[in-house]
């Protein structure tokens, strides 16, 4: 009695496995892909593969997005990549920016990425109200290594009075570093 207990919820667990193991349906993707016979038809079976190289080739180039061309386990004990990287900013177009822009209050200031976000604030002896967005990209003393957007609450600014703000950061960012040279 026990042992046919035992068989016929032993049966019953295959039976749940194996039903399980075959459905299919809207939900797995797979639905209409097999014939009555159970078996791929040509059209399918290139369908199928078509879709399973896509996916293959989209997970590759996430992959080499990330840098992560394949881990292995010995790869947990070395440091051949810091996954705290950040992106390197230069300390005197970060200060000059700061110190240019100071009658515009912030909003958002993260160093390690070389972003300040302003709000809106008048110059002094300006009567228009400036926002401001500077992105120090680049570790380097240069021209190239900052970007500012600067806006009014009508639109765009000139490109003249832009370019003007960037001369006044990179001029104070020379004097800075001038200055921390003769220390």
């Amino acid at each position: 009695m026990i042992l046919h207990r035992i068989s016929s919820a032993m049966m019953a667990g295959v039976v749940l496995f194996g039903l399980s193991a075959c459905g299919g349906g809207l939900a797995s993707g797979d639905s209409g892909l097999f014939n009555r016979g159970g078996t791929l038809t040509e059209a399918q079976a290139t369908r199928r593969e078509r879709a399973l190289a896509q996916r293959a080739a989209i997970e590759r180039s996430e992959a080499e997005e990330k840098g992560d061309t394949g881990s292995k386990f010995f790869d947990l004990f070395t440091n051949a990549a810091d996954p705290n990287t950040t992106v390197e900013v230069n300390k005197y177009l970060w200060q000059a920016s700061l110190e240019v822009l100071n009658f515009l209050p912030i909003e958002s200031v993260d160093p390690f990425t070389g972003v300040i976000v302003t709000g809106y604030g008048t110059p002094p002896g300006g009567g228009r109200a400036y926002r401001a967005t500077v992105y120090v990209q680049d570790p380097a003393l240069d021209a190239r290594s900052l970007r500012l957007a600067l806006q009014t609450r009508g639109g765009a600014v000139s490109a003249e009075t832009s370019r003007a703000i960037e001369d006044a950061i990179l001029t104070r960012a020379r004097q800075l570093r001038i200055r921390d040279a003769k220390l």
